[in-house]
């Protein structure tokens, strides 16, 4: 039986031991130099895999109140699991920084819809979308952001990478940032008791208000023990509701809140280097633009001549919560219209497409994606998988042929 990512082996005994999953979006420190694994259980490299050195890199520009690319590369995405984005206005973060969070993804991430592994290529662009939000009531100045995952199938563990950030914008009240929740730490008895169940999703018990929901099947997955782990700030109910408990819970670390600034910092130069080095400059992101929100995928768009038709729905949503957020929702829509005729093709890069994180798979070997209103360069699929042809909101990858599916396995990492 395929599974809906399939994963595909060279061999039935293959280990992925070097394939494990990279952020490359945004830029990472140039150092200490990121590895793929998972940090340390002694906590000797917490965080972001800093033994003890110092730290370089071009600063991401990212400016207040947009909406920023998260991206990654590899293959060994472990079946997903769940993600969170968090700021610290540390420069050289250490044990005792305070890291605050803006955003978190429950289930699927860095995967989606995938029973383990891709196919083995640590080169591979994770054909994933996924974006966060700065918060436009935060202060500006230097700071670092982090991207932390907690993986779903494997041994139990914990990853962080983390990037340079230089936020800009007219600036806000420090107690904003304050107010939000602290980044979630597992797997790591070193620093706390936190631990997670393999197999299942992870709801964070307290998210924040930016919140992306992939999974379902959260029962069980975080102990007891990470309740207290991610205190302060506001719970984010999936349904819209919002909690105001604060239980002072902390992610290890003992250190007072730092002090970033309130006023905006120089503007950045115009030329962005795009070099590794520590020298000045910065690496200017490109917000990604506001695209609709969907819980499932959504048909291949059509490209003949037919008609589409018009489809309505109405729903409603309600959550509450205290330190942490609960919410439900229930939606209905119906459409209906006629097919559309004529093949699908790629669209030449750099031409203008419609609908921001569209996919299409070119020929069920190659894709390309709608970024910021243009279509990206088609870039091709690891090899022994396909994707199902045309435009959806998802890119669906699947093994090729009955010989692979026979190869597919379960990996462990």
């Amino acid at each position: 039986m395929f599974f809906a990512q399939a994963l595909v082996a060279t061999s039935g005994f293959a280990v992925l031991s070097q394939a494990h999953m990279l952020m490359n979006t945004p830029k990472p420190f140039a150092s200490p130099v990121l590895h793929n694994g998972p940090l340390q259980t002694d906590g000797s490299d917490f965080p972001c895999q800093n033994t003890g050195g110092g730290y370089s890199g071009t600063p991401n520009a990212m400016a207040l109140g947009s909406k920023q690319s998260l991206a990654f590369t590899g293959s060994a995405v472990h079946g997903g699991g769940s993600c969170q984005i968090s700021i610290t206005y540390d420069t050289n973060p250490t044990k005792d920084s305070v890291w605050k969070v803006i955003h978190s993804i429950e289930g699927g991430c860095p995967a989606k819809n995938t029973a383990g592994n891709l196919a083995d290529n640590p080169d591979l662009a994770d054909p994933f979308g996924y974006s966060f939000p700065i918060p436009d009531n935060i202060p500006t100045g230097n700071g670092t952001i982090a991207w932390t995952w907690i993986n779903k199938v494997g041994n139990r563990e914990f990853y962080m990478n983390c990037a340079p950030v230089t936020l800009t914008g007219s600036g806000g009240d420090k107690s904003n940032w304050e107010s939000l929740p602290n980044m979630l730490v597992a797997n790591i008895p070193a620093i706390n008791k936190c631990t997670t169940r393999e197999s299942k999703d992870y709801r964070y018990p307290n998210p924040g208000k930016s919140v992306d929901t992939f999974a379902s099947d959260f029962e069980g997955g975080l102990s007891p023990e990470c309740n207290a782990v991610s205190g302060g700030g506001s719970g984010g109910g999936s349904g819209g509701g919002s909690g105001g408990g604060s239980n002072g819970g902390s992610n290890g670390g003992s250190g007072s809140s730092p002090s970033p600034s309130t006023t905006a910092p120089a503007a950045p130069p115009t030329n962005a280097p795009g070099g590794g080095g520590g020298g000045g400059g910065i690496f200017i992101t490109a917000p990604v633009p506001d695209a609709p929100t969907t819980s499932a995928p959504a048909p291949p768009a059509q490209t003949g001549g037919g008609s589409s038709g018009g489809g309505s729905g109405s729903g409603s949503g309600s959550g509450s919560g205290s330190g942490s957020g609960s919410g439900s929702g229930s939606g209905s829509g119906s459409g209906s219209g006629g097919s559309g005729s004529g093949g699908s093709g790629s669209s030449g890069a750099g031409s203008a497409c419609s609908t921001d994180g569209m996919w299409n798979c070119v020929d069920g070997k190659s894709y390309q994606q709608c970024a910021a209103g243009v279509w990206t360069p088609v870039m091709p699929l690891a090899a022994g998988t396909v994707c199902d042809v045309g435009q959806s909101t998802s890119l669906n990858i699947k093994a090729a042929g009955k010989k692979m599916r026979r190869l597919a396995v379960r990996f462990r990492g």
